[in-house]
């Protein structure tokens, strides 16, 4: 038996989510049932770096599996693309140590989050990115990502039915690119709570409009109190971009 690891890539449009549902397509599950395909009825389970919701896209989501099969990595990556919908792409396939580990092995995660400011509504982009035809104060966005940054308790920043008891993380940076009329949002951190990054980008959002202050934007991670933080942006503008191992 060999462990493999896979970076793949998928559209989130017409998921649920990556973790399998009840009722509901997922990534985990059509996967896996390329997976099941390739070993000719044996299940194959996966175990992915972390969830993604409803409407969210990943670029760099890692997976891994045990499988028995003897198939050099580019072989098998091209067998489990044969297998693979549509919109999912496997990027690589390599074999690893045995003890290597996907979702507990993880050092840190960078996700993206993309807005669109343009004035004009792009339909092509429309589950791509957020259209925000707003005028925003950018310098302002970023004083605000400067006070996110570093370790904090983010349970103002975290969805209020998250069973996490523990809600410290670390962020290690805060980007705000602006790419022709394109916002790119870059948070990387050691971890992140469940709708996160989406709030944080809500929170950011209303600072560039001058609804928070920068001074409130303090107080609220400081209040540790979901009542006191922004608006969930929606899913479509955010990637899962990167995972990093030692």
């Amino acid at each position: 038996m060999k462990r493999f690891k896979a970076i793949i890539q998928y559209d989130g449009t017409n998921f649920v989510g990556y973790q399998i549902q009840p009722n509901g397509r997922t990534v985990q599950e059509e996967i896996e049932k390329a997976l099941l395909r390739m070993h000719k009825g044996d299940v194959v389970k996966i175990v992915g770096s972390g969830r993604t919701d409803t409407g969210v896209h990943a670029k760099g989501q890692v997976i891994h599996f045990d499988s028995p099969l003897a198939i050099p990595p580019a072989k098998y990556r091209k067998a489990l693309q044969t297998f693979t919908p549509y919109d999912i792409s496997i990027v690589s396939v390599e074999e690893v140590a045995s003890d290597f580990h996907a979702r507990f092995g993880t050092t840190g995660k960078e996700y993206r989050y993309f807005v669109q400011r343009s004035e004009f509504f792009d339909p092509f982009a429309r589950h791509f990115t957020l259209h925000f035809p707003y005028k925003l104060d950018v310098s302002r966005m970023r004083e605000a990502a400067d006070v996110l940054t570093g370790e904090h308790d983010f349970t103002s920043f975290c969805a209020a039915g998250s069973s996490r008891e523990n809600k410290v993380r670390t962020i290690y940076a805060i980007e705000i690119m602006e790419e022709d009329d394109t916002l790119i949002f870059s948070f990387k951190g050691n971890g992140f709570l469940y709708n996160m990054v989406r709030i944080l980008v809500g929170t950011l959002l209303d600072v560039g409009q001058n609804r928070l202050t920068v001074a409130q934007v303090k107080a609220n991670l400081e209040a540790r109190d979901r009542t006191q933080g922004a608006k969930t942006a929606p899913p479509q503008g955010l990637y899962l971009w990167e995972v990093h191992y030692k």
